[in-house]
């Protein structure tokens, strides 16, 4: 592999010290990290909104229209029902990895 893709290959040597405290975490903090996939969905379809509209006469006018995008993917509001019950496996990892560092969110 090393011959083949030696662009990839290289920097893991000098990138180990860092990525091996990585793989002590939870699982669940694992999965937090590694999914970017929902972030980028999400500027996506900011992204497609901005670029179907063009310009903007205020910064109002720019707000609403990625609201209305963001909005328009989640009309019932279910879906942000399922991401906050997604959250609460990951939130205990962190909260039990990083004992003290975490304010409950109603403090």
């Amino acid at each position: 592999m090393g011959k083949k893709y030696p662009a990839i290959v290289k920097p893991w040597p000098d990138a180990w010290a860092e990525f091996v405290p990585f793989l002590s975490f939870d699982v669940e903090i694992h999965k937090v990290i590694c999914s970017t996939n929902v972030i980028e969905s999400v500027n996506a379809r900011i992204r497609k909104a901005v670029r179907a509209r063009g310009h903007f006469p205020n910064e109002a006018a720019a707000l609403t229209c990625a609201y209305m995008a963001l909005m328009g993917s989640d009309p019932t509001g279910k879906g942000r029902k399922r991401w906050t019950m997604r959250w609460k496996a990951p939130l205990n990892a962190f909260r039990i990895a990083f004992d003290g560092r975490l304010a409950p969110a109603g403090n």
